[in-house]
């Protein structure tokens, strides 16, 4: 099953090349992308009248939302997505008409790990789930950070 699921993953994300990612986790549709980089792998985040989405963020999909709702988790913009110890980062990517599509969240060892919708999380290079081609998510629009483990359970769990 994981070689099927590493094949498919290779074909929907063209910049990914073997051996150059590796699944983390079985598939599951208990969460998503927005979920995962905020640290919650118990219910999908959406903006949207139905999903989970921090009260006090607009529910809007718009990367100003977006970045809003991580501000509420303890983010705050930064200048690149260099690894550093002090600092736990997540990107915000857009698709071509500016609105978000995907958040992935860095860990301690500098790699990057995104859900990728319905399917497995990954462990990858951050550009890698990106581009426009096939299901790529488009463009790194925002890096943030904040101070390792100052974020943990700041959200309200079901």
């Amino acid at each position: 099953m994981a070689l099927f699921e590493e094949l498919e993953i290779k074909l929907q994300f063209p910049e990914i090349k073997a051996g150059q990612f590796e699944i983390t986790s079985p598939r599951t549709k208990v969460y998503n992308c927005i979920a995962w980089a905020a640290g919650d792998d118990t219910r999908w985040w959406w903006p949207d009248q139905i999903n989970y989405w921090p009260q006090n963020a607009p529910r809007k999909r718009t990367t100003e939302a977006f970045i809003s709702m991580f501000q509420q988790l303890g983010y705050a913009a930064c200048a690149n997505a260099d690894s550093d110890p002090e600092f736990e980062k997540i990107a915000i990517f857009t698709g071509p008409s500016g609105t978000p599509t995907h958040a992935a969240r860095q860990e301690s060892n500098g790699k990057w790990t995104s859900k990728l919708g319905n399917s497995n999380d990954i462990r990858h290079e951050l550009i890698q789930v990106g581009g426009f081609r096939s299901n790529g998510y488009g463009n790194v629009a925002v890096i943030m950070q904040r101070k390792r483990g100052a974020g943990s359970q700041i959200f309200p769990k079901v």
